[in-house]
Order: structure tokens, then sequence, then C-alpha cells
């Protein structure tokens, strides 16, 4: 019997866990001090790992490569060797026929971890020649990437999820932890427990409204208008800190006109929260001498979500609390790796480590270290995950390759993406189960699932945490980055890794973000742009 290191895969408060393995077989999964749960877990966490042995799930495990030869026929079971052959042939026809463009590629905020991100957008864009590159941050904490780059200059959480408990007052916006996130939720209970003043924005009365010093209670559609409202309380009281603003901040006349039509007395028809209470509450987040904003899916999945981040990251500037012990902006993200497959680059617009794609110095510099002539990149922004069903329709994209997702289960519209599916000419599905999306394939890549490989994931905060292979693997599979570079190699780029460690030493060195954080370090938090001598001072290491 032996006991495993790992962080569990299910949500993205990046909880450690041991798991304990007796004869090549999971029995059980115990607590860890990790610097988020500290010896703690939730039910997932706890009992979530049983799909590894389970041998009745009603969603079967993949183990041996298909393919699917004439559309609307079965599967066949095929050699590795054939099915990379096969994959490799149809993208190469449709490449040379229809251009880079038409071909889409997907990375996963699952158990695949950043080593398997950093090399499926390598693939997209050193072998295919394609920004098309996307993962699920687009239809859950896309829009929070999106506006706290423009406000902040940097899209993830500013504070750590271990510094909520010491803040004096949290603003829960749109955010229901103990149903999402329970660890965190713990956290929320803390900080009421040592006095904080906690404010929550929700048409729901979820668990936190209930311990909250004040809930409004907002209208559906209505998170703009509420959050111009506190803007303009906190400008039209003088209850912002002149003093920060005017030392760390700028555009503050433009915000001022763009909130002057938002008065509580003018909105509260709107938001459905009477004035009293929006006037109220902004006092109490302006008094609090540290506070925290938090949100989740309530805000991030409508319409206006980068423009409401951006108002959140705005009431954080104006009263200050950015950049101090116990403050700051927190987008919890919702999967394990939602974090880190951003940080990797499997998003349309950025490289790893959130560098632009149309920049040309970025480009050249990315062609050089990958050996491929800078013509031969794409210098324009690449199809976002929501527009593929869109551009399958209307023929701008031929092929789909899909890694760690399900689409057919995870999109809005599931008919229209049902649709977009069906109209493609080839679709590779790289995953551990038949998913609703992988009963469509062509192509079935079966991987090794989290427990059966190692890796690093990046939790909600910016925690790099190291996990372990637990298990051997179940049937004939692969490691998802063994799989894409022999994918590459097939297609006449050769790309060769040995372990993790030789995929993250190549991306640090291209992230100024990341490049102090080595394979060893024992630190928490990125960036980490230098190598620090004892992580443990400093909140831009790596925790391993």
């Amino acid at each position: 019997m032996k006991k495993i290191t790992s962080v569990c895969p299910y949500c993205g408060a990046g909880c450690k866990l041991k798991l304990v393995v007796d004869n090549n077989k999971i029995i059980r999964a115990e607590a860890a001090d990790g610097v988020t749960n500290q010896n703690q877990l939730c039910l997932k966490g706890y009992y979530g790992w049983d799909f590894l042995n389970d041998t009745q799930l009603l969603t079967p495990r993949l183990k041996q490569p298909m393919i699917r030869y004439q559309k609307g026929g079965a599967f066949t079971p095929v050699s590795w060797q054939e099915a990379i052959r096969y994959t490799a042939s149809k993208l190469r026809e449709i490449k040379e026929k229809h251009g880079p463009r038409a071909i889409m590629t997907t990375g996963s905020s699952r158990g695949t971890g950043n080593e398997t991100n950093y090399v499926m957008q390598k693939f997209a864009r050193a072998v295919l020649n394609t920004n098309n590159v996307d993962c699920c941050a687009r239809v859950c904490h896309g829009p929070s990437v999106a506006g706290l780059q423009q406000a902040l200059g940097n899209g993830a959480m500013s504070n750590s999820i271990s510094d909520i408990e010491n803040s004096k007052c949290l603003l829960v916006f749109g955010y229901n932890c103990a149903d999402s996130h329970p660890i965190v939720a713990r956290r929320v209970i803390k900080a009421r427990d040592n006095g904080a003043k906690i404010i929550v924005c929700d048409p729901r009365r979820i668990e936190t409204a209930r311990i909250a010093d004040r809930h409004l209670q907002l209208n559906n559609g209505s998170n703009m208008a509420l959050v111009n409202a506190f803007g303009y309380v906190l400008l039209e009281e003088e209850l912002y800190n002149k003093t920060y603003v005017e030392r760390y901040t700028e555009g503050l006349d433009a915000y001022r006109e763009a909130v002057k039509d938002y008065a509580p007395e003018a909105v509260e028809g709107i938001v459905g929260v009477s004035a009293r209470e929006i006037r109220e509450a902004m006092r109490m987040f302006a008094a609090a001498p540290s506070a925290t904003i938090m949100w989740g899916m309530g805000v991030t999945q409508f319409g206006q979500a980068v423009d409401v981040v951006r108002g959140l990251a705005s009431l954080a500037l104006l009263t200050g609390n950015l950049g101090r012990p116990n403050v700051g902006v927190g987008p919890v993200r919702g999967q394990n790796n939602v974090q880190g497959a951003c940080d990797m680059g499997v998003l349309p617009n950025l490289f790893p480590g959130y560098q632009e794609v149309t920049d040309p110095a970025v480009r050249a510099k990315f062609a050089a270290a990958w050996g491929i002539d800078p013509a031969l990149m794409d210098d324009q922004v690449g199809t976002r995950i929501t527009e593929v069903p869109h551009k399958a329709l209307t023929g701008e994209i031929k092929a789909y390759y899909i890694m760690g997702e399900d689409p057919l289960q995870t999109e809005a519209d599931l008919g229209l993406v049902r649709k977009g599916i069906e109209a493609l000419d080839f679709v590779v599905v790289q995953d551990i189960f038949m998913t609703k999306t992988a009963e469509m394939a062509d192509v079935l890549l079966p991987a090794t699932s989290w427990g059966e490989h190692g890796g690093v994931f990046t939790c909600a905060d910016r925690g790099f945490q190291r996990f372990e292979q637990a298990i051997p693997p179940a049937g004939n599979v692969k490691r998802d980055w063994e799989i894409i570079s022999l994918l590459a190699s097939e297609l006449g780029y050769p790309m060769h890794y040995e372990n993790n460690q030789q995929i993250w030493d190549e991306m640090r060195e291209l992230c100024p973000l990341f490049y102090g954080v080595t394979w060893g370090e024992n630190g928490r938090y990125g960036p980490c742009p230098v190598a620090v001598p004892d992580p443990r001072s400093s909140r831009h290491a790596v925790a391993v």
C-alpha cells in the first residue's frame, strides 16, 4: 500500500490530496495539507476518484484507438500506428485543400495538465500554422480573462484563496461558492467568523446570502446597471480612495462619465434593488480596511460579462483594494485547470504567458524556438470555440480536433453544435470517455486519465501544483502530449519529449511571466518572472 500526492481534478480550488493505492488500484483518497484545503476535502475530493475503478460507468472508458472510415458507419478498432497515420493524412489533406484556418483545435481545462495544453497550442501554431485553438474558458471565465487583462493587465485572481478569510469585507457577485467550491466556502465562513462584512449580489438566496450582512437580490440581467450604480455611489459620496486613485490609476474622468447616468435612484427599477440598499452596500464596502471581490458564472455567462468584470475591477481600484494583503479581485475559476489552460496559451489570441499572437516580435520569438519560418505562423486571431458551429455550417471550418472537451454537453445551443459537427468533414476526439461528442467522431484517440499520469495544474488563484501518477493506465491508451507529438511527427514536424519537465522547461524559457517557475521549486504562486532562492519568501513561485 502506498500514498501518492495529487491534486483534486474537479474545481479550481486546487485542493491537495493523497491517493491510497493497493495492488495498482486506488482504494481511497485522503486530504493533504495543501495551501487551499489545509487537510480538508469536499465530497468530490474524497470520492470523485472512483471513476478510475468503476466497471459500470454509464459513459464507457475509451481504451482502444478507433476509426469510423465512413460517415454513419461503425467504429473499427485499430492500432496506434494506423490511427496516427489516418488522422495525419486527413488533417494534411484538409490543410492543403482549404488552408490552415480550416482546422480547429481545443485544449482542455481538466486532467490533461499544463504540459499537454502547451503542446496542443504548439501543434496548432507550429504544425498546422493556425491560431484556431481554444478551451472551455470561452464559456465560463473567458470574460474574466479579457476584462481583467484590460483593466489590470493580468487576467487572473489578484489574491490567494487563503487571503479570503482575513479580508474584512467580501463582495460576492453571482457566485455560489457553497455549491461550486465548498472549500472556498469554508474560507468565506472563516472570514465571517473573523468579523468580515459580507455583501451578496445574486437573484437567488444562496447559502452565502444566509450569512450575509447585505443581500442585494437583483433582477436577472441587471449586473451592469448595479455595478455602475456602485461606482456612481463611490464617486458621488466621495467614498473612493483619492490618494490611491491619483497614484496608481488612470482614466477617472472617463469612468465618471461612463457611470454618470447610473444613480441608484435612476436604476432601482431596472435592478430591482432599492437605492438605499445600493448606497448602504457601497458605504460598507468602502469603509472596510480590506475588501475582496469574488464572482462566478452569474457574472461571466452574460453578454455584458467583459464590461461587468471591468466594472468590478474598477470598484477595487477606486477603493484601493489591490496590491496589499487580504484584498483583491477573485474570479474563482470553475474547472481544475482552466487557469492553467489559459496560462499555456490555448486561446486564439494569445501565446503562452499571455503574449499577443498579433505581435510580430512575439511570433518571431516562438518561431525561432520552435524551428519554423515566422512567415508560416498565423498573424491573425483565431476562431473561438463558440464560433465553430457557425463556421462549420458556412464551410470555413472543415476539421475539428477536440481534446478533453465535450461541446455537445457544454455549449449553450446544443442543437446548433450538433448541426455544426455534422457539417464537418473530419472530427477527431481525444478523450478518456465515450462522450456525446466522441459518439460523433471520425477518429477516437484514447488518452490516459488523471491518476494515470502526472503533470502540473494551475488552480484559480494562480498556484502551480504538481500531481503524480498513481496507477498504471487502463487499456491501450497514451498520454495526451505523446499522442499530439506522434501526430506532429507524422505531419513532418518532429516533436519528441521524454517527460513533463522537458515540456515545462521549454514553456518557461518562452514566457517571461513564468520564467522563474522551475520544476523543482517549492513556492506557491505565479506570475514568477525570476527564480527566487527561497520560494517561500515570495508570493510569485510554484507549488509542487
